[in-house]
């Protein structure tokens, strides 16, 4: 099966004057459709770095990273834009909502900047699942943190994303709202078949997720599979 993520020896370095920074260093893997992969690791350890890497979002130093089968340090910043609009869902910590817009609105974006048909039906059905059929007017500031992180998710979701990316998707929440999230990512990503890498230092939440990739000081220090569940006799 062909990989729709393959990061090979991926490094990025950070200069200021004579001094240097490496937050990343030989990072190697891949990921195939439908596979879900947390990376975790304490702060500072490059998660974030490397999520952004891996979506197009910044430029490595040395390494190639292939997404849906082109090489990202070929395309220039317009084709990039492009290939996550199509191939691509996000949900970050800060919720990245457009305050002027509603509930509704923000879902719809992407399928709006793609110019498909039915965008405000898909938007719809998306903030039903995720439970908030009835909050679709309301703007961001009118919703809790947990409520604008489910339309994150919906929003995520609108362009049926091959690959979805999630950074820190529960940081800024209480523990029984981030429980809530969790369950709805990883629920819609099931229902959706897409490929999901996660960065979090959350260790319960990281363990849902079928592979875990671990990073210290910018390299990966293991990198293992959930074990299969025992057979019901």
């Amino acid at each position: 099966m062909t990989p729709i993520l393959s990061v090979r020896h991926l490094a990025k370095t950070y200069r200021s004057g004579d001094r240097s920074l490496t937050v990343l260093c030989d990072v190697s893997f891949d990921l195939h459709p439908g596979e879900t992969c947390a990376v975790a690791g304490p702060s500072g350890s490059g998660k974030t770095t490397l999520l952004g890497l891996c979506a197009g979002l910044d430029r490595a130093t040395s390494g190639s990273v292939d997404l849906s089968g082109r090489r990202l340090g070929n395309l220039s910043e317009d084709a990039l834009a492009r290939l996550r609009n199509r191939e691509v869902g996000f949900i970050f910590q800060t919720f990245q909502l457009i305050p002027t817009l509603t509930a509704l609105e923000n879902v719809m974006v992407p399928a709006e900047l793609r110019g498909e048909k039915g965008a405000r039906k898909r938007a719809s059905e998306l903030l039903d699942q995720v439970g908030l059929g009835e909050r679709m007017s309301h703007y961001p500031a009118q919703l809790s943190g947990g409520e604008q992180q489910r339309v994150s998710i919906a929003r995520a979701f609108a362009n049926r994303p091959a690959m979805l990316f999630a950074d820190e998707p529960t940081g800024n929440l209480d523990a029984e709202t981030g429980a809530t999230i969790e369950e709805l990512m990883f629920d819609l990503n099931e229902t959706a078949g897409a490929t999901l890498l996660l960065v979090t230092h959350n260790h319960e939440l990281a363990r849902r997720a079928g592979r875990i990739i671990r990073l210290r000081g910018g390299r990966v220090v293991s990198d293992s599979r959930a074990k299969a569940e025992p057979a019901l006799p």
